[in-house]
């Protein structure tokens, strides 16, 4: 891992986080961003896994408070799938750690590509599940088949964790949650429980390269608390538009080089 960032390096990080921050705040795949700014600037794939996912985890904390408010859920199912989401996070950070770089480096394009079509077909996927949620309101699924469902995205969000938001959409729709704050306010903070009990299992490997951690958190952060008000200005097919053309360029390159 670097030891020292060259000033391009630090620039390419920092804006590149500033611009993930910008797009989380509206459509999310910031990841396709940063994780590959980490891999050009010379990280290693799991080192740059680790460091994203402390960066954004990080920046998205920095934002958590303003979605507090929204929190409307109730204490039971608040308590359950916070819990599965730290011991999925858990798992899945430690089956990361056993993974070899060799290994993970040819997972990389398939797990790219996954998250990729999971971000371009999210709209579809949202209705269809909006649909089924509407048809079957009358009988809610029992807790334990939610439970199973966000262990095994918690699992996935803890070993890679791109297109993690929009997996725990389709948890929160079967909820028969309505309000889109209220969702958005659940799915940032499951999502900060996954990525945040993750991040322990990377210190103590010291796979973390915490000099880019703290410059991409400081460009996230920045990205998402003085652009999302602008952004949400934007037209969001464009600025999706935008992430899936980065998402697959980024695929295919991957692809590629692997």
């Amino acid at each position: 891992m670097p030891n020292h960032l060259t000033f391009v390096h630090s620039l390419l990080l920092l804006s590149t986080a500033f611009i993930a921050g910008s797009l989380n705040a509206v459509a999310g795949g910031g990841t396709f961003i940063t994780f590959p700014a980490l891999i050009f600037t010379g990280v290693s794939p799991i080192t740059a896994n680790a460091t994203n996912n402390t960066a954004l985890w990080i920046a998205a904390m920095a934002s958590a408070g303003a979605y507090r408010h929204n929190l409307n859920i109730p204490k039971r199912e608040l308590l359950i799938l916070c819990i599965t989401s730290l011991i999925g996070g858990g798992i899945g950070s430690v089956i990361f750690l056993y993974t070899s770089p060799d290994m993970f480096k040819k997972l990389l394009p398939y797990l790219l590509l996954s998250a990729t079509l999971i971000f371009t077909f999210s709209e579809p996927l949202k209705m269809w599940l909006q649909f089924q949620s509407q048809k079957s309101s009358s009988e809610s699924p029992p807790l334990l088949i939610l439970v199973i469902a966000q262990l095994a995205i918690s699992i996935y969000g803890g070993f890679f964790g791109a297109g993690l938001g929009i997996l725990m959409l389709a948890t929160l729709s079967f909820l028969g949650i309505k309000n889109i704050h209220t969702m958005n306010a659940f799915k940032s903070f499951l999502g900060s429980c996954i990525n945040g009990i993750a991040i322990f299992p990377f210190i103590f490997a010291g796979l973390i390269a915490w000099h880019q951690a703290i410059l991409m958190a400081v460009g996230g952060s920045l990205g998402g608390y003085l652009c999302a008000h602008y952004a949400r200005r934007l037209d969001p097919r464009f600025v999706r538009i935008f992430v899936i053309f980065v998402g697959f360029s980024m695929t295919t390159y991957f692809f590629i080089r692997g």
